[in-house]
């Protein structure tokens, strides 16, 4: 027979049979061989920390709306993190769940409202005995009965980090631990300023710390952390609270003088040393994205970054000591949009869009069940029956996703900066305030009034009705605490200084 490539010799069909069988056999043990290499490879934990992302959450302390490039400031320069907004999630309708710091942080490590949490002001706060209002006894810390969020994720096998300022411990805690600090809480390690810093700068001798700059000091910190546990090939959760813009405003020397050449006495921004002070920040986190990339996990890594509430505008004091927050009325420790309102981005290289906005309104309460969702940490499932936030993401996926929901902000305490006691809410574009000291109601139409100067309140008589049951609710709902009337009232030397 001649066959396709010339003759071949015959043979009998039972003489090909021991040759196919071995063909067949060889064929499987390839297969196997494959399957298994495909199979173990890997050691079981990489293969489950590769589908954990990174987290890098960076908090910023009384940075204003409007207080980055790409947020709308005429002064300050913030490349970095407007390049965050570039290759990220730009969130214009971000909200810190209180007007001061300490609730909001508490709003980030739990996902509840500071109402709930009986955690409604800075820690220690501030009580004026004189005022016309007594203001409820707070909870003054963060109590170790709540699960937070590091707790949950460390749980689940991440390594977890606090670096900066923590801001949730009871005062008395350093005399006598009360489980209220960073390392009681869930992290691994706790990095804060050294003992002996004089406001942003660093003395020699003090906590093996160099003479320097606290926010480049504490970016060193947190680099260091970012590549050891790339090092270790371990998911982790770095918690990087800034001092910086808060009080005392004080920049560092060479950023000054560079800003201050730079001023322009028609700008909305025009203090040097805070826009030194926004510079060093923004220089962090462009250190911080730079030890990502240079560790090869920037891919597998979301970082977060928002502010813990507005700008302090001061209005009773020099007005160019600190900033402003233009076209929001008022700041931090007042009861309107300049004291809740925050710039948020959100960058999660090939997972988020890169250069989207979001309008969808969001509050630092959901970054707990979102962070969540994202490791597929359980947290605790009792605790998490009183979480008051939404998993943000259905809004990394789609920016004009929309949750349909109220949000609700309550502080029943004075502020030296802001206003007296009050509730708020927000539902759509409609923004209510309750005042308590005279029981006055505000509303505004934020989509045509951002700035807040026109209340609507007696022109929509229904609309404020129906925003005043569901605020009462809410606060029924968690059990608010609720100032009451001082016995001890003086008017004429109350310590009030508001403007409504």
């Amino acid at each position: 027979m001649n066959g396709v490539f010339g003759s071949t010799p015959q043979t009998s069909e039972s003489a090909f049979m021991p040759q196919i069988l071995r063909i067949l056999v060889l064929l499987l043990l390839v297969l196997a061989n494959a399957f298994s290499q495909s199979c173990f490879a890997k050691e079981p934990s990489e293969s489950k920390h590769a589908k954990k992302p990174n987290i890098v959450f960076l908090l910023a302390d009384d940075l204003g709306w409007t207080g980055t490039g790409s947020f709308g400031s005429d002064f300050y320069e913030t490349p970095n993190l407007d390049g965050m907004v570039k290759d990220g999630i730009k969130f214009t309708n971000a909200y810190a769940a209180c007007t001061v710091c300490s609730p909001t942080r508490a709003s980030i490590m739990t996902g509840m409202y500071p109402a709930r949490l009986r955690c409604t002001d800075f820690i220690a706060g501030q009580n004026r005995s004189k005022a016309k209002l007594k203001i409820p006894d707070w909870t003054k810390r963060l109590e170790s009965r709540h699960v937070t969020i590091a707790e949950a994720l460390k749980e689940d096998g991440y390594r977890t980090a606090h670096v900066g300022k923590w801001h949730l411990n009871s005062p008395t805690s350093r005399k006598t631990p009360d489980g209220t600090d960073a390392l009681s809480q869930g992290f691994d390690v706790s990095i804060q300023k050294p003992d002996g810093t004089k406001g942003y700068f660093l003395r020699s001798g003090k906590a093996k710390a160099k003479e320097g700059y606290v926010t480049d000091w504490l970016t060193d910190q947190a680099c260091e952390f970012i590549a050891k546990s790339a090092e270790a090939d371990e998911p982790f959760f770095l918690y990087f609270a800034y001092h910086t813009p808060h009080t005392p405003i004080q920049g560092r020397p060479d950023l000054v003088e560079k800003f201050r050449g730079k001023v322009d006495a028609k700008a909305i921004h025009r203090n040097p040393t805070y826009a030194a002070m926004v510079a060093s920040l923004d220089q962090s986190v462009g250190r911080v994205l730079d030890a990502l990339k240079s560790s090869g996990i920037e891919e597998n890594t979301i970082v977060i970054f928002t502010s813990d509430n507005g700008g302090l505008t001061q209005r009773y004091g020099v007005h160019d000591n600190f900033t402003e927050n233009l076209p929001l009325r008022r700041g931090k420790g007042s009861a309107y949009e300049g004291g809740v309102r925050v710039p948020a981005i959100v960058k999660w290289p090939s997972n988020l869009p890169a250069g989207a906005q979001s309008d969808t309104p969001i509050i630092t309460i959901d970054y707990y069940p979102t962070l969540l969702a994202l490791s597929g940490a359980r947290g605790n499932e009792k605790h998490s029956v009183n979480v008051d936030g939404v998993n943000l993401l259905p809004v990394f996926k789609n920016p004009e996703h929309e949750f349909g929901r109220n949000l609700y902000w309550h502080y029943p305490h004075y502020h030296a900066g802001g206003d007296g006691p009050y509730s708020a809410i927000r539902q759509g574009d409609y923004r209510l305030i309750e005042f308590f000291e005279d029981d006055s109601l505000r509303l505004y139409d934020l989509a045509k009034d951002i700035g807040e100067e026109s209340d609507l309140s007696r022109e929509l008589p229904e609309k404020t009705a129906s925003l005043h049951a569901e605020l009462k609710s809410w606060r029924e709902r968690i059990a608010a605490q609720l100032p009451s009337p001082n016995p001890n009232w003086d008017p004429n030397n109350d310590g009030s200084r508001r403007s409504k």
